[in-house]
């Protein structure tokens, strides 16, 4: 900026614009013209992006994002404090300081209180948010990250230790239980192993019973605990709906209990025990 010397009138020396005369008066060069200072703000000052008016040639001018301001327009937009020298950002063509900002558009981690801020790495989960580095095992405490997990209440399990913590084992290999299996006696068990006590075959879908808490498959338990038919000497189980009949510490199977003779149905009928035979009223009668 400069004032023109009064000593010398002998040439002109006008603004470029207005063409009056700059003797005596403040003036500007700009593009290698002279101009007053009103016509330098009409033809050069920028407009103040917030106030919409001419920035001065003596005002502090910001300059952002092809956006011009007065120092004293250059402010956050929540809470009216000045941005010319302090961290800011911009939202929706809105500047807010970091302060704002972060209330406005970020979270606080539930593990340390501490704002999350926005772009930094986080996991959200149930409403909450969390530093990804605080989002840790209940258990071993080491960070879940990108992993799987369980949730259990207020606690957040990584997988393996969910499963060592509460996951049922089976009572046989006392291995984790992680998915179906079998239940006896109120107790888990892998369906591999939960085995016929006699021939250890599987029992996992199919009928079997018990003795003394041990569970058996039908033939094993026939074969070792259930009472044998007089007639076919093979176990009266009692399971399929077969039907029997005891007599004086003797079992038949309904469809064996017949005469010894002529093999005539005595189920209903009246018989006649002969030593180990059991006759018919016909047989018995030709004796």
């Amino acid at each position: 900026r400069h004032s023109a010397d009064q000593g010398n009138m002998s040439e002109r020396f006008d603004c470029d614009n207005c063409k009056e005369s700059l003797y005596g008066r403040k003036y500007i060069q700009a593009e290698a013209n002279p101009y007053c200072i009103p016509c330098y703000d009409s033809l050069f000052a920028n407009t103040c992006d917030e106030c919409k008016e001419l920035i001065g040639h003596d005002a502090r001018e910001l300059f952002y994002e092809d956006r011009h301001y007065h120092e004293h327009c250059f402010r956050c937009f929540r809470c009216d404090r000045s941005l010319a020298d302090e961290p800011f950002t911009s939202q929706d063509d809105a500047l807010l300081c970091n302060d704002c900002y972060c209330n406005e558009f970020s979270s606080k981690c539930v593990a340390c209180d501490k704002t999350v801020m926005p772009g930094t790495r986080k996991l959200e989960y149930g409403g909450s948010t969390w530093h990804e580095g605080c989002f840790i095992c209940s258990s071993c405490e080491q960070p879940i990250g990108s992993k799987s997990f369980i949730p259990d209440k207020d606690d957040h399990y990584c997988v393996p230790c969910y499963e060592n913590k509460f996951a049922p084992r089976c009572t046989r290999c006392k291995q984790i239980l992680s998915k179906g299996g079998v239940t006896y006696r109120d107790e888990p068990w892998h369906k591999e192993c939960f085995l016929c006590t006699g021939c250890k075959a599987q029992l996992a879908g199919q009928h079997f019973t018990s003795r003394d808490d041990r569970p058996y498959c039908l033939k094993c338990f026939g074969n070792l605990y259930a009472k044998k038919c007089e007639a076919c000497s093979k176990p009266i189980t009692g399971f399929g709906g077969g039907k029997y009949i005891s007599f004086e510490e003797r079992q038949w199977h309904q469809t064996c209990f017949m005469c010894s003779r002529c093999s005539v149905s005595l189920v209903g009928a009246g018989f006649f025990p002969e030593r180990d035979e059991i006759l018919c009223r016909d047989c018995n009668g030709k004796l």
